[in-house]
């Protein structure tokens, strides 16, 4: 078979091998579909006065937008990588809304601004010079980031740690639905041992199956969602609305979480995929940065927050998935999960959830590649790799890193060794970490300068004439 795909053949891979890859791709994220929704319309938060958006709606945008974006992925940029609207700047959205500062309409609207500059900062090279800028060990780095991150959601998500008031994690109870799920992690560990592929599907729909048989899990009523519809939040978007100098921090943003977030995983998942080159740069980088962008235009078009890249593509991606076919397997996917959203959602969290705890094991290989013994190295990097799990974000972890790797070198007088583009990434770091304390610190200037009252000095102190 793979004689008639080259493509396939000089990968290692074959059209079984891909679409195992684009399947539990699909399985690691589908959990999108309905998370998503539930942030973007505010479900279960009290806020009166605020108008909300449809969430029935806005399901059928998400499994849209995910599907295209992931589609021209496999088809323009021919890598296994999947896009969707992103964890963490939905919740920036929704933050946008509560504040009563934009209405959803306008929101959109700067969503769509913050996709079109970066379709413009793509088409100039700024995007690929900033990720060629980053050291060989911060990508390490940043793959083992990612494989920390990974794997703490799937603890949460099977619920072995749990949120503490006093400690802030903790171990949770053993329980039957946790069990269930380290059962299919057991599946997945043994189809690694004897090298079989497929392990993380077989692993989940052996949890599923196993939570089905005790009754753990509640079958649909209805198999089919034929009730979906686009219209409520479809082009709705206020770009207009949105073009005011206030809302020019929301934009930035929007744009540098969007930036940083894509930059940690196309870095992360891109050398897991082996889609660099001899000199460590990733394949086709410009088409996949400008894909990012046009996705999180066309999404805010569709009515949904900012599309970006999935760090679940690194549960393809460990399966074998080496090529375009992996995305079209996942976009289609996606497209056929719509008509049955009610049959997808009987895949059980506490399921899936060991697939990321795998996935975070492969990434973790990568910290070989970090010199541990060059502190002006091995600190910035430990940083990433810290605060990306411990944040809970990759682009707060990755601000950190790199202003920590950018202030050693200076304090050490190696200029050199930052180059131009990292003096940007830097400069947009510090940005990003303290542009919401930027009013309160210039209030405190003020106070400290003795400005904040000045204008109320009187020009005279006795009466005119």
């Amino acid at each position: 078979m793979t004689e008639k795909h080259p493509e396939l053949k000089q990968k290692r891979t074959s059209i079984r091998i891909e679409f195992v890859a684009g399947l539990t791709t699909f399985l690691t994220m589908a959990y999108i579909i309905f998370v998503n929704p539930s942030i973007l319309s505010l479900e279960g938060i009290e806020a009166p006065g605020i108008a909300r958006m449809d969430k029935q709606a806005l399901v059928a945008a998400t499994c849209i937008a995910t599907a295209a974006a992931t589609l021209i992925v496999g088809i323009v940029a021919r890598a296994p990588i999947a896009m969707a609207p992103g964890m963490g700047l939905n919740a920036f959205f929704a933050s946008l809304l509560l504040s009563g500062r934009m209405t959803w309409q306008t929101a959109l609207g700067a969503v769509f601004l913050s996709g079109l500059f970066f379709l413009i900062l793509t088409l100039l090279g700024l995007r690929r010079r900033l990720v060629e800028a980053i050291p060989p060990s911060l990508i390490s780095a940043i793959a083992v980031g990612i494989g920390l991150f990974i794997t703490f959601m799937g603890l949460v998500k099977l619920g072995i740690v749990v949120g503490d008031k006093y400690t802030l994690v903790k171990a949770g109870p053993l329980n039957s639905t946790i069990l269930i799920g380290l059962f299919g992690l057991l599946v997945m560990i043994i189809f690694e041992m004897l090298k079989i592929s497929g392990g993380l599907v077989a692993g989940i729909l052996a949890a599923t199956g196993v939570a089905a048989l005790l009754g753990k899990v509640e079958m649909p009523q209805q198999y089919f969602a034929l009730d979906l519809n686009l219209q409520a939040v479809a082009l709705k978007l206020d770009i207009l609305g949105a073009v005011k100098w206030g809302f020019a921090g929301t934009i930035f943003t929007l744009m540098f979480i969007d930036l940083f977030d894509s930059i940690g995983t196309l870095v992360g998942c891109c050398h897991q995929a082996e889609m660099v080159d001899e000199e460590g740069h990733i394949k086709g980088l410009d088409r996949l940065l400008a894909i990012d962008a046009v996705a999180t235009m066309i999404g805010a078009a569709l009515g949904t927050s900012t599309t970006t890249s999935y760090i679940e593509s690194a549960a393809g991606i460990e399966q074998g998935g080496r090529t375009g076919l992996t995305s079209i397997v996942t976009g289609i996917l996606f497209l056929i999960a719509l008509l049955f959203v009610p049959l997808v959602g009987v895949v059980p969290p506490y399921a899936t959830a060991p697939a990321l705890i795998m996935v975070g094991l492969f990434m973790m290989k990568e910290v070989k590649k970090i010199d541990f013994d060059n502190l002006h190295e091995a600190f910035p990097a430990f940083v990433i790799m810290v605060m990306i799990a411990l944040s809970y974000s990759i682009s707060t972890g990755l601000a950190f890193g790199f202003i920590s790797f950018t202030v050693i070198n200076i304090v050490s007088g190696k200029f050199k060794e930052i180059r131009g583009a990292m003096w940007v990434i830097a400069i947009l770091s510090l940005l990003f970490l303290t542009l919401d304390h930027l009013p309160a610190l210039i209030d405190y200037l003020k106070d400290v300068m003795g400005l904040t009252n000045i204008h109320k000095v009187p020009l005279f102190d006795g009466p005119i004439g």
